[in-house]
């Protein structure tokens, strides 16, 4: 089926739905993703950030080794489209110059900095060193709850999560219902290859620390390189069997993602 007649299809079954309970809900999210089936990250992505019963999207972008596809995607189709950057207060400073830079190449309009509020982190970390006693707290305290908060006048948001990312994601959709809000995932079907052709094609700058052996990039004090022949996330966290900040979950669990969202 051509691209706009799917289109088409998908917009008339979505709002077929109107005001709909959880069933309902998750039945338009089935459609969506049969609509879609075959379908392109450009289409799926201009598909979702057009139609109103997707609701309102969000790009969250870590801005880390792999965010730049996504984030150059987005400012094509529509730059004005917002993008919540975490800000845990703890990442590198080439992470940090890495958004300024390419927020400003990219021309994205609307770029919100994400960030616990001082009385957080005065209340649960006031000296900065929670991530030493317990960095499930500290990435709940600076990212997950933050975030949580950023989100809530949103309909849904765009990730960069991938199917070649781990057995949690291997049968990933393109649109996949979270609690009453859309996760539209456009990257779902993309091999690293095709990432790295894509930022060779576009010639998109890369994360400096990725050329430093840092494939997957979190906050500083949590983030170690890696080694040649290791999983690109033995870096994260490394020592304990904490794989992943909160942001993404299964069944109510905590999952492994891969190299960045």
């Amino acid at each position: 089926m051509p691209p706009d007649a799917s289109l088409a299809r998908a917009e008339d079954i979505g709002r077929s739905y109107g005001s709909e309970n959880a069933d309902g809900f998750t039945a338009r999210v089935a459609a969506l993703n049969a609509a879609y089936e075959h379908h392109s990250a450009t289409a799926v992505l201009k598909r979702a950030l057009r139609d109103p019963d997707v609701g309102r999207l969000a790009l969250v972008s870590s801005f880390g080794a792999e965010s730049v596809v996504l984030l150059h995607l987005v400012s094509v189709i529509n730059k004005h489209t917002p993008v919540l950057f975490i800000d845990t207060q703890m990442l590198f400073e080439e992470t940090l110059d890495y958004q300024r830079d390419l927020s400003d190449r990219l021309g994205l309009e609307d770029l919100r900095v994400v960030r616990a509020s001082e009385a957080m982190l005065a209340a649960e970390d006031p000296d900065g060193t929670l991530h030493k006693r317990s960095t499930d707290s500290c990435c709940d305290l600076r990212k997950t709850r933050p975030l949580q908060m950023s989100l809530a006048g949103f309909d849904g948001w765009i990730t960069g999560r991938k199917r070649f990312q781990g057995a949690t994601r291997a049968s990933l959709e393109f649109f996949e219902a979270d609690g009453d809000q859309i996760k539209v995932n456009p990257l779902a079907h993309w091999t690293p290859e095709d990432i790295q052709n894509y930022m060779i094609e576009n010639r998109l700058p890369r994360h400096p620390l990725v050329a430093k052996g840092y494939p997957s990039i979190g906050c500083a004090p949590c983030t170690s390189p890696v080694k040649e022949g290791e999983d690109p996330r033995a870096g994260r966290w490394r020592g304990e069997e904490k794989t992943e900040c909160g942001i993404h979950f299964v069944d109510g669990k905590m999952v492994r993602i891969g190299a960045n969202t």
